[in-house]
């Protein structure tokens, strides 16, 4: 895999050492980039999995790694947080939009305009917001890399979770568009859809309905999607852009 020495990668949603932002945040750090990474504690302090240390958190990532706590949902959110890693290192070469909210959510028939606004203002409207700032200080020196995280939106239904699904397709179907966009800046975009990746949420029957549709009898682990992500955010993948790649080992 290529390296990212003397590049500097930003990523969200690393608060938990079971997530896919964290083992994603290993990787790239161990191919040489430079680390900013953003977190919501007080999100997952609410959630049934809990909260872990974000000293924890950080010190596991490895290698040159600085840290913002930061909510998403606010409107100016996106511009402060790349402002803040280009403050600390001077510049962004590489962005990772893996923060997502999910839950506090429902079937069609249980939806008010609250519950599908605050997630389009998380999974959607931020996401677009941060990688508008990422290419406003992209100066082009230097490839620049973006990928977003969906979750097979476009593969099946989510009928129990409408709002989320809404809000994480709309990610797919803006992808060419912005890879449009972006492409004559130096920078290619892409989406990953990771599949059933086990970071904690699932109940035993949820596990055991996705363990039996999983040819290989497990369900994903967050380095399963880390490598990918991080694959695309090197030199060898300058050649990609515009896609959503499903990496669900199989899931039927």
């Amino acid at each position: 895999m290529g390296s990212l020495e003397g590049r500097v990668a930003l990523v969200t949603g690393v608060s938990r050492r079971q997530g896919i932002g964290y083992a994603t945040a290993g990787r790239l750090a161990a191919l040489g980039a430079d680390l900013f990474v953003q977190h919501h504690v007080p999100h997952d302090a609410l959630q049934p999995w809990g909260a872990d240390s974000i000293d924890d958190v950080i010190a596991g990532i490895g290698g040159r790694v600085r840290h913002l706590g930061l909510d998403l949902t606010e409107p100016d959110a996106p511009d402060q947080l790349v402002a803040a890693a280009v403050e600390a290192y001077g510049r962004v070469d590489v962005l990772v939009c893996n923060h997502a909210l999910s839950g506090s959510d429902g079937p069609l028939g249980k939806l008010d305009a609250a519950m599908l606004d605050r997630h389009y203002a998380v999974n959607t409207r931020s996401s677009i917001l941060l990688m508008q700032a990422f290419a406003r200080q992209h100066d082009g020196a230097r490839a620049g890399r973006v990928v977003f995280m969906t979750s097979g939106q476009n593969l099946g239904p989510m009928p129990n979770e409408v709002a989320y699904a809404a809000s994480k397709g709309a990610l797919i179907g803006i992808m060419s568009t912005l890879s449009h966009h972006l492409i004559r800046q130096g920078i290619t975009i892409n989406a990953v859809n990771p599949g059933p990746t086990d970071t904690g949420y699932a109940n035993e029957e949820t596990r055991e309905w996705v363990r039996e549709r999983m040819p290989l009898g497990r369900w994903g682990e967050p380095d399963d999607a880390a490598r990918l992500v991080s694959w695309l955010c090197t030199d060898d993948a300058g050649w990609i852009t515009g896609q959503v790649i499903n990496s669900e080992g199989g899931f039927r």
